[in-house]
């Protein structure tokens, strides 16, 4: 989980292919609706989330022997929403400084969610708290250091 341009789809797809777990970006389960607003630049609003909170979460609940699946997940109460359907789920939160965000967004072509919609996910942003499963992970390092990190937390949570 994390704000976008955190590396959730990068880091989750080779973190759960050194495991052997299933992948799925939860961008692919947005309805074309959200995907549309978020690339005209317009953040979406908790009504716009919770249908696809719960595609999120009922993916997560089909697959009882592991899968990694790539979600912002930015608030506590998106994140109850998925344990609601998924009591096992897991949260592990790549985390990073603005301008790291901000660069690595800006450097990847073609993407619907837009530079300009990183400060609004900043400010929705609730780490992840003490009594959540889960762990925070830096950004910052190698690729192999972050991977690392990465999948030491998902093992340990």
């Amino acid at each position: 989980m994390g704000v976008s341009g955190s590396g959730k789809s990068s880091v989750g797809s080779a973190v759960a292919a050194e495991h052997g777990w299933a992948f799925v970006d939860a961008d692919d389960l947005h309805p074309e609706a959200n995907v549309a607003k978020m690339a005209a630049g317009t953040p979406l609003t908790d009504a716009d989330r919770w249908p696809w909170l719960d595609a999120v979460a009922a993916t997560l609940a089909s697959a009882p022997g592991g899968i990694v699946v790539a979600c912002s997940a930015l608030k506590r109460s998106y994140r109850d929403r998925i344990r609601a359907t998924a009591p096992s789920a897991a949260f592990v939160e790549l985390t990073g400084p603005r301008e790291l965000l901000w660069e690595r967004m800006t450097a990847r072509p073609g993407h619907f969610m837009p530079a300009s919609l990183l400060d609004s996910q900043l400010a929705t942003l609730e780490s992840l708290a003490p009594d959540e499963s889960g762990a925070l992970v830096s950004i910052e390092g190698t690729r192999a250091e972050v991977l690392a990190r990465a999948g030491a937390a998902l093992l340990g949570a």
